[in-house]
């Protein structure tokens, strides 16, 4: 499977970015796909995942009422959705697929397929 994110970019805060990520050479339906990001110097941290069904999803704390992730299986793509961004939301945002799905913050281990990453940049 390859992924392929956009739609990162330079925004002041307060504003909003609706990140994509789009999926080919696989059944993009079989996997449960999660956001991932990091910033210069620190660890890659979960975001927020969702099951391949979409029936459940799960956000990390950090960005829970601000942030949705969502998916279209017709399209073979996932999003995230930023609002109310903020500086320290500042990183390489990442997306990856696996085989698993938990109500919990998810470990970059644990995903197979990774995506190329997309710069947002969130001024003060």
């Amino acid at each position: 499977v390859q992924l392929q994110a956009s739609g990162g970019g330079l925004v002041q805060a307060g504003g909003s970015l609706r990140l994509s990520c789009t999926a080919s050479g696989g059944t993009f339906s079989m996997y449960n796909m999660a956001w991932f990001r990091q910033a210069p110097g620190k660890e890659r941290d979960f975001v927020a995942a969702i099951s391949w069904g979409a029936t459940s999803t799960y956000t990390a704390e950090s960005v829970k009422g601000r942030f949705t992730i969502s998916r279209d299986n017709t399209k073979n793509t996932v999003y995230l959705q930023m609002n109310s961004l903020k500086p320290e939301d500042t990183a390489v945002y990442y997306c990856a697929a696996g085989s698993y799905y938990r109500d919990r913050n998810m470990q970059p281990k644990e995903y197979r397929y990774w995506g190329q990453g997309t710069q947002v940049t969130v001024s003060s």
